[in-house]
């Protein structure tokens, strides 16, 4: 295949990102004990129907404060604290100074949830630079029902926290969450944490463990989140997990080969909408860590930037979007660059990888070791409901080098580790038979500077045709259903 050059540019800047829009969302109060948004309400970006129908806009689509429609937003409970905090005040005290109501009560605990609220604009009319991280107090009591809201007192207006502290972080601290419901949102805030070396992220949602009908949700909306061993960190356990008009730009960690821009280690859903990832840390003679290391049952990428830009360091050379082959995978107007690194650049921007589960067997509807007790039918495409997919639609590639191909989707392998989750046989093709292989990747209308679409080897496709059964891959909220509907969710 001839090397196809990138004639566009990115159709969403990191600099259109900063300054998104018009704040479309509920009060305080509404978010509390709303009802779920259906499908068509959250559905705005445009997808492809089928194969035969016109590429999604690579244009952002307008703001939408609702919630996807998969996430049940009932038996919420309104937040038992709600904080507003004074900017100039607090800028001079150098820590929170409350509007009213103060947090001493609190004795440094919270029950039955709480929402803070920070004034958005200095005396000036210039938005507000808090010089320390957002205090945290310790989350006791019964946590069923309750939220944690973080958010500019102005819709759309960002308020930042700036600080070099080396613990500096927004540590959200819920345990093991069995089977209750709980809640978090970060709206309109900058978290800008150049020292951070110790947490495990400038954000990290720990809420962790569970079982179903038990949901962690947490949504991220119009906020920067710079700092940490990773920026963003999710541990594993029964979360969906919503970004939207957001700039994840970097981690500031020491051990550069093992920590990443974001790290979402088992968890339900990624979901993952108009939105850049840049800044991993760099290191000169190490490979460095990925952009996205993404291990969610189920990644839904839309209008999506992912670049190897380094922070203060030089690019990592390893693959942007390091993924779980296991699961599924829905990716619309997926930009990916890469600038030069000083190592040789591992091959893959998209690695679709299976030596880790990342969750336990039982959250996955089919075994996913290779193994006799499947064989892929002779017509893969007539059957991609019973396989772990991956879509690609409309991908874009820019790099400084022809790349050799843009996706690998890696074999599965025949056995765990003893007492793990980690997979063994993976590398070794003669113990993990193609046929065998319960895994698939399609790509459509993907274009760059590259090679070929696919790494050899696996079940993978580019433009196939699809019978008429199969071309529900295209769509959003049926890809969304059906994979969600596999594990009851």
């Amino acid at each position: 295949m001839p090397t196809i050059r990138l004639t566009s540019v990115l159709a969403l800047s990191l600099a259109s990102l900063a300054g998104a829009g018009l704040w479309l969302g509920m009060s305080s109060g509404a978010v509390a004990e709303s009802p779920a948004i259906s499908a068509a309400a959250v559905a705005s970006a445009p997808t492809a129907t089928s194969v035969t129908a016109a590429p999604p806009s690579p244009v952002a689509a307008p703001l939408n404060d609702g919630y996807p429609f998969y996430m049940p937003m009932t038996g919420l409970r309104r937040p038992a604290i709600r904080l507003a905090i004074k900017c100039d005040a607090s800028r001079a005290a150098g820590r929170e100074v409350y509007a009213g109501r103060s947090a001493d009560d609190l004795y440094g605990r919270a029950e039955g949830g709480y929402e803070f609220v920070y004034e958005a604009l200095d005396g000036t009319g210039r938005p507000c630079v808090y010089p320390f991280a957002p205090w945290q107090p310790q989350i006791i009591g019964a946590l069923n029902g309750t939220q944690y809201i973080i958010r500019s007192s102005i819709p759309g207006k960002r308020v930042t926290f700036r600080s070099s502290n080396e613990w500096a972080t927004i540590n959200l601290r819920l345990g093991d969450i069995g089977r209750q419901r709980m809640h978090f949102e970060l709206r309109d805030v900058e978290l800008d944490f150049p020292g951070a070396i110790q947490p495990m992220g400038a954000l990290h949602l720990e809420a962790f463990g569970g079982t179903a009908p038990g949901l962690f949700t947490a949504v991220i909306r119009r906020s920067k989140i710079f700092g940490g061993k990773n920026a963003l960190f999710v541990p594993g356990g029964q979360t969906m997990l919503y970004v939207e008009d957001s700039d994840i730009a970097g981690n500031v960690g020491n051990n550069v080969d093992q920590e990443h821009t974001t790290y979402v280690n088992g968890t339900l859903v990624s979901h993952f909408r108009n939105s850049a990832w840049h800044g991993q840390r760099g290191w000169q003679n190490m490979a460095s860590g990925h952009q996205l290391k993404d291990k969610a049952y189920l990644r839904v990428y839309e209008n999506v930037t992912v670049s190897n830009q380094p922070g203060a360091t030089v690019a990592s050379a390893m693959p942007l979007i390091d993924a779980s082959a296991y699961g599924f995978t829905w990716s619309s107007n997926l930009r990916l660059r890469r600038l030069a690194p000083t190592q040789a650049p591992r091959d893959a921007l998209i690695d679709l990888r299976s030596e880790n589960t990342y969750a336990p067997p039982a959250s996955f509807p089919w075994p996913v070791l290779a193994g006799p007790g499947w064989r892929m039918p002779a017509n893969p495409l007539s059957a991609l409901d019973t396989v772990y997919l991956s879509v690609f639609l409309n991908t874009s590639v820019e790099s400084f080098r022809t790349e050799p191909f843009a996706i690998a989707l890696r074999p599965q392998g025949t056995a765990f580790l003893p007492g793990t989750t980690t997979v063994e046989g993976n590398e070794t093709t003669e113990r993990s038979p193609r046929a065998q292989q319960r895994t698939v990747s399609l790509a459509f209308n993907t274009r760059g500077r590259m090679a070929r679409v696919y790494a050899p080897g696996g079940w993978t496709y580019t433009d196939p045709a699809l019978p008429p059964e199969a071309r529900w891959v295209t769509d959003r909220d049926a890809f969304i259903r059906h994979a969600l509907g596999l594990i009851g969710r």
